[in-house]
């Protein structure tokens, strides 16, 4: 099973009370186990640029089944993972990409936040997926 849209949005709306109460406008993407995107928010002033950095994190997160941040971490010189961030089209390889499961531990699909500090993308990221 997938996430499907009435969850995308829900993940979207509890993502964005976080945005606002932090007071940085996001780009929010949401992509299903395939890494497709089922939902895309971009708040009012959200930079431009973290359109698409939004999109690759939740892409990212999916295709390797982890948060971005933890790739990040083994994507430094001298790590396993050196490199990868050139792969698939281009990846991101740090904070703002969360991995989304169903109540069983599957994995259903990603959501990939983009717009201030990489520790508020994951801030952010992270209340959406409480929200799920």
């Amino acid at each position: 099973m997938s996430i499907t849209l009435e969850q995308a949005e829900q993940l979207s709306k509890a993502a964005k009370a976080k945005a606002t109460e932090i007071g940085v406008p996001m780009n929010i993407a949401i992509v299903d186990e395939g890494a497709n995107l089922v939902s895309f928010h971009r708040m009012d002033n959200a930079w431009l640029g973290s359109v698409d950095i939004s999109i690759r994190k939740a892409k990212t997160a999916r295709f390797f089944d982890m948060n971005t941040g933890e790739i990040g971490k083994l994507s430094q010189p001298g790590g396993p993972l050196y490199g990868i961030e050139h792969s698939n089209g281009g990846l991101i390889t740090f904070p703002g990409g969360v991995l989304l499961k169903d109540a069983s531990g599957r994995i259903i699909g990603a959501i990939g936040v983009s717009g201030g500090s990489v520790e508020q993308d994951h801030e952010v990221a992270s209340a959406g997926v409480a929200g799920l």
